[in-house]
């Protein structure tokens, strides 16, 4: 394994706070240390040789319309009318006009 740079305390708190987490004294070396097990775990995946691995499909187009497990197939995907936004808006509790307005639920 090639060498690599570890996640830093500094780097847990810093995406603790991204994600709008309060992580404890005591969990941030723990999240340090799942992080960067995490981090190995990618690299060893990074060393396996994918030369000759075709890319992967989607899952629709591996189906094609052919039939699941219960009968039911994907629906075709084709562009449809949106939803009308003043019948919409007309139903909000409260509204601009154009947006839903909501109390604000996160505070920092």
């Amino acid at each position: 394994m090639k060498e690599q740079v570890g996640v830093t305390l500094d780097d847990v708190r810093r995406v603790a706070e991204l994600a709008n987490l309060e992580l404890t004294v005591e969990e941030e070396p723990k999240m340090q240390r799942d992080l960067n097990a995490i981090l190995g775990h990618i690299d060893q995946l990074n060393e396996l040789d994918t030369a000759g691995v075709p890319a992967m499909a989607q899952v629709g187009e591996m189906l094609d319309g052919t039939l699941l497990s219960r009968g039911e197939t994907l629906r075709t995907d084709e562009i449809r009318p949106s939803l009308d936004r003043s019948e919409v808006m007309s139903s909000a509790p409260e509204t601009d006009g154009r947006f839903f307005k909501v109390p604000k639920v996160i505070e920092r």
